[in-house]
């Protein structure tokens, strides 16, 4: 049994699917992008604010779940450039202090409307 979970907290999807599926005990969330959800826009061209924001918004699709960053088991980052790994590393580091997820990270060639970063992961309910 799968449900579609959905917030406003949030951007919505930008094509074809949902921001989050619980199927069972775990929760699949969709790439999050530097949306501000209240602007509609990318918070700004920065490395590290891009990577605050997706992180906002990825807690956001996970409390619409019920979940939290600590029921976080897997994350993917995108990155644009390789080189933003360490700015973008210092921001993850300080929202996943607690439990660090298993992660793998990876430069794209391309991420939806030219964002620098993109995270998608999977947490565990409880």
């Amino acid at each position: 049994m799968k449900e579609i979970i959905s917030t406003d907290q949030a951007p919505g999807a930008i094509g074809p699917y949902s921001q989050a599926v619980k199927a069972g005990n775990l929760l699949f969330c969709s790439g999050q992008i530097p949306i501000d959800p209240s602007t509609g826009e990318f918070v700004s061209d920065d490395i590290a604010e891009q990577t605050e924001q997706v992180l906002l918004n990825l807690k956001a699709v996970l409390a619409a779940g019920g979940a939290e960053l600590t029921s976080v088991v897997k994350t993917t980052v995108f990155l644009k450039e390789m080189a933003d790994f360490a700015a973008m590393n210092e921001v993850y580091a300080r929202h996943f202090s607690e439990t660090k997820p298993a992660r793998a990270t990876v430069a794209a060639a391309g991420l939806p409307k030219g964002a620098r970063v993109e995270i998608e992961c999977i947490a565990v309910l409880d």
